[in-house]
């Protein structure tokens, strides 16, 4: 039973009445397309219209492109909708998560490193203005998962911290500031990523937690965040065996399925002990996660009838439709959990006032809204967050600060040669701050890498450079199966040869857990972010004009002692 005045939705009679008119009013295929949320694959009006008018999708998300371009396709598709949509995006870090010129405000892990509950406010701030400028009216985040397993690597900094009450008090802030400007919240990846060390875009991966275990961590963070009203719950591609043969001991090993197909998970624990109202979404169907669990003929209606309201994306919008209609036709889904979950949908949008906004042509957004956004505070706020989350995880040498007379000389390293690296104009950029600020920097060229790279005097190094600096940018990416350090082919010619000749410090601007590879750095810094911003403001802290102020809310020491030496 939904309950349409209760969390979250809080409708009134008019409201509901809307939601119960349109209910009756659509038929079955209508139905089927609002358990729909698509990937924008085009811009072009004539392709948008031809999508609203055939499959009349519930919701679609688009991936980031110029705000311009992002508001006048999303006006398109909200006025040639019967039906408004939910319109998404992946706004962890701010606005850039739909608008390339927005603002990249900070990773999750750089705005908890902070530790000032006012920077997550910031940020989903920052997100759901300029989302909402461009026509966003839900965001596919807080990611709530708690980084237990520092080898996780799609986790990571996009998590606030292995620790549960971080993870809370951060959610709970930037899950207030969405509110604040009406823009609904997605909390994900239910059950709770980040205890594997697998992708589950790649393979359906396990959350090992006991019961207790998980009532304490996870079971926690989603009980509180719902109770405070969040909207949405994605669910993952992610088993969680104790619970599932908790809630049902007649369960085999064979027959546990992730949690986007397990009415175990959705009903039983997500429904009923988490007294969940609001709508629950697939994480993305085209994940691994999903594909090995069952055939997709079965799989896509499946996910409805097991609890689901809604389904994230399409392999073929046509051939996914028609599982999904076959489902309803066959049975699979019943006419009691259609309806469930379109009314869900239907509650969902009306809880933000969508139905509102389209009888009153308000849901075009123009040129004028995007240039009436504060972006130069919001790039203001960015920066400060970054400056003060930068952490010093160690400096057992006492290197830290460096001048230019007494450390003149530089040799940067720039690990991750493979294709993990995100941003490859990082150490140009850091080049450039030290060689303003008087030091004489040299890059090694791993692609120019030679025999004399590895067989050369020790001594005749020493006397050529006067401090080492390595620099890692690797960050979580779908399908990349780790985050560790890679070294040259070449028998490893820029490996940390000489750590213990020359002063050496390593600066990690994505993952925080390059200790486990580099337990011999003596000095080492994490930045959370690969942006210029963080380029700038370590720099600074390198050379004591500024101060280390962020606090790891991980264990970067990745829970081996040798790594704090």
């Amino acid at each position: 039973m939904i309950d349409l005045r209760g969390k979250p939705f809080y409708l009134s009679d008019d409201d509901i009445k809307w939601v119960e008119k349109t209910l009756e009013e659509m038929d079955l295929y209508e139905k089927v397309g609002q358990l729909f949320c698509i990937i924008g694959l085009s811009h072009e009006e004539d392709v948008l219209k031809k999508i609203m008018m055939d499959i009349k999708p519930g919701g679609i998300m688009f991936r980031p492109d110029n705000s311009e371009k992002i508001a006048k396709t999303h006006s398109i598709i909200q006025g040639s909708s019967k039906i408004p949509l939910l319109i998404s995006a992946n706004l962890e870090e701010g606005g850039s998560g739909i608008a390339n010129d927005f603002t990249s405000f900070s990773s999750q892990m750089g705005v908890a490193a902070t530790n000032d509950t006012d920077y997550a406010y910031k940020l989903g701030h920052v997100a759901s203005t300029e989302g909402s400028v461009v026509g966003c009216n839900i965001t596919f985040s807080p990611v709530v998962d708690i980084n237990f397993n520092f080898r996780n690597p799609i986790t990571n900094i996009r998590a606030y911290s292995d620790q549960t009450c971080k993870v809370l008090e951060m959610s709970k802030s930037y899950i207030k500031a969405m509110q604040d400007n009406n823009m609904g919240v997605t909390i994900k990846h239910f059950p709770g990523d980040g205890v594997d060390e697998r992708d589950h875009h790649l393979v359906t991966s396990v959350n090992s937690l006991s019961v207790k275990d998980w009532d304490d961590t996870f079971g926690k963070v989603y009980k509180e965040l719902i109770e405070m009203g969040a909207q949405s719950v994605m669910v993952g591609h992610i088993t969680l065996p104790s619970y599932q043969k908790h809630l049902n001991p007649l369960l085999e090993d064979k027959d546990i399925l992730p949690a986007s197909l397990s009415k175990e998970l959705l009903n039983g624990l997500l429904r009923k002990k988490l007294n969940f109202n609001g709508l629950i979404i697939t994480d993305s169907s085209l994940m691994m996660g999903l594909y090995s669990a069952m055939e997709r003929k079965k799989a896509v209606p499946m996910s409805i009838a097991a609890g689901c309201d809604m389904f994230l994306f399409a392999r073929d919008l046509k051939e996914d439709f028609g599982y999904m209609l076959q489902g309803v036709k066959d049975g699979l889904i019943s006419k009691e959990r259609l309806d469930e979950a379109v009314t869900r949908i239907l509650a969902l949008k009306a809880s933000l006032g969508l139905h509102l906004k389209k009888e009153n042509n308000h849901l075009v957004f123009t040129k004028e809204d995007i240039e009436n956004l504060d972006i130069k505070t919001h790039k203001k706020w960015s920066r400060d967050c970054i400056k003060k989350s930068i952490t010093l995880v160690k400096d057992t040498q006492n290197l830290l600060p460096i001048d230019s007379k007494r450390y003149k000389n530089i040799l940067i390293y720039k690990l991750g040669w493979d294709n993990t690296c995100e941003n490859k104009n990082i150490e140009n950029k850091f080049i450039s701050e030290l060689e303003e600020n008087d030091f004489r920097v040299g890059l090694f060229d791993t692609k120019k890498a030679k025999l004399t790279s590895i067989i050369s005097p020790i001594e005749e190094f020493k006397k050529k450079y006067d401090l080492v600096i390595y620099l890692a940018d690797k960050k979580p990416i779908s399908n990349i199966t780790s985050l560790r350090l890679g070294y040259n082919s070449f028998f490893g010619a820029d490996f940390a040869f000489a750590v213990n000749e020359v002063p050496t410090l390593f600066i990690s601007f994505g993952s925080p857990y390059h200790l486990q590879d580099m337990p011999m750095m003596k000095t080492f810094i994490n930045c959370y972010n690969n942006n210029e911003v963080a380029v700038e403001e370590v720099v600074k802290k390198l050379i004591g004009k500024g101060l280390f102020t962020g606090v790891s809310p991980v264990d970067s020491f990745c829970g081996m002692w040798d790594t704090k030496l």
